[in-house]
C-alpha cells in the first residue's frame, strides 16, 4: 500500500500548481512585480479562488521606467494599485483566446481597457498588450493564467482634448475644437470615438478653407461632430457600413483586409486610448 500511496503522489504532484502569487515568487523574475503586489495590499485578492488573468511586467520591463518611478510607486498604494489592476483581467483567458481579440479592448479589474494587437511575422502569431510584447504565454496558475509582458503598461489618464494637445500633429484640429467651443464636451465622461484629421489632412482642403470655417462657427461645429461617435468603439469592433455620428449624420466605414477607412479617409493609427474615450488617427477630413 505504501508503495502504491507513493506513487499516486509522484503522479498527482505535477498537477497541484501554485496561485498567481507563489508562482510569480517561485518564478524569480518578478522581484519587483511581488514587491509592488505586498506594497499594495493586492497579496490576498491574487491568491483568492478568482480567477484572474494576469500581464505580468518582468524586473527587466520595470527597470525600463524612469529612474525613481518604482520607488516612489511603493510609496504610493493606492496609484500602485490602479497601476497593477491594470494588469488583471478577470476570468482565465489562455493565449488561443487572447489572439482572437485583435484590436479589441479588454476590461482590467482597474475599469479601464488594454487593447490587443496580434501580429504576424513568418506565419507566427505575436501579442502585445497596449504595445508591450507578450514575450510568455500561458503560465497556468491553480487560480488563473499569467501572460509575461516585456514592458509596465499604464492606464489612460488624459481626455480626448489633452491627448490630441499633447500631440504635435493635432494642431489645427485643437485650434478648430477651440475655436467650436467643443472642448469641454470632449472633456466630459463621454465616452468618445474621435476620428482625428492630423494637419496634413487639413492642409489637403482648399486654400482659406480652415480660415473660414474658424470665423463660421455652426459649419464648424457641424463638421466637428461629424468626426465624433458616441461610445467607444475600437478598431476591432469596425464594421462596414453606416455609423451616426454626433452630428446626427452617418458615416460609411469600410473594413476590408484589415484598412479601415472612414468616409474613404484611411485610418492611419488606430486605438489612442484616452481617459473618456479612444481616437483614430485619419489622412483626411470628412465632410458631412
Amino acid at each position: 500500500m505504501r508503495y502504491i500511496l507513493l506513487g499516486l503522489i509522484v503522479l498527482v504532484a505535477p498537477f497541484c500548481q501554485k496561485d498567481i502569487v507563489d508562482t510569480a515568487v517561485a518564478s524569480g523574475k518578478f522581484n519587483t512585480l511581488v514587491a509592488a503586489v505586498k506594497a499594495a495590499g493586492l497579496v490576498d485578492t491574487l491568491k483568492s479562488d478568482g480567477p484572474f488573468t494576469v500581464f505580468a511586467p518582468t524586473d527587466e520591463a520595470f527597470a525600463k521606467l524612469p529612474k525613481g518611478t518604482v520607488e516612489a510607486l511603493l510609496n504610493d498604494p493606492q496609484g500602485l494599485a490602479a497601476i497593477l489592476k491594470y494588469h488583471v483581467v478577470a476570468g482565465k483567458v489562455l493565449s488561443n483566446a487572447v489572439v482572437t481579440k485583435n484590436g479589441q479592448g479588454v476590461t482590467t479589474v482597474n475599469g479601464a481597457d488594454v487593447v490587443v494587437t496580434v501580429t504576424k511575422n513568418d506565419n507566427k502569431a505575436g501579442v502585445k498588450i497596449d504595445g508591450a510584447n507578450v514575450v510568455v504565454a500561458d503560465i497556468e496558475c491553480s487560480n488563473g493564467v499569467i501572460h509575461v509582458i516585456d514592458a509596465v503598461i499604464l492606464p489612460p489618464s488624459k481626455d480626448v482634448v489633452t491627448t490630441a494637445i499633447g500631440n504635435d500633429q493635432f494642431k489645427t484640429l485643437v485650434a478648430a475644437v477651440k475655436a467650436a467651443g467643443l472642448v469641454e464636451t470632449l472633456q466630459g465622461d463621454g465616452p468618445f470615438t474621435v476620428f482625428a484629421p492630423t494637419d496634413g489632412a487639413f492642409g489637403k482642403l482648399p486654400q482659406g478653407t480652415v480660415e473660414a470655417l474658424v470665423g463660421d462657427k455652426p459649419k464648424l461645429t457641424g463638421i466637428l461632430t461629424y468626426h465624433v461617435v458616441a461610445g467607444k468603439v475600437y478598431s476591432g469592433n469596425l464594421q462596414s457600413g453606416k455609423v451616426k455620428t454626433v452630428n446626427g449624420k452617418e458615416l460609411d466605414i469600410v473594413v476590408k483586409d484589415g484598412a479601415v477607412t472612414i468616409n474613404g479617409a484611411k485610418v492611419v493609427v488606430a486605438n489612442v486610448k484616452c481617459s473618456n474615450g479612444v481616437i483614430h488617427v485619419i489622412d483626411t477630413v470628412v465632410l458631412p
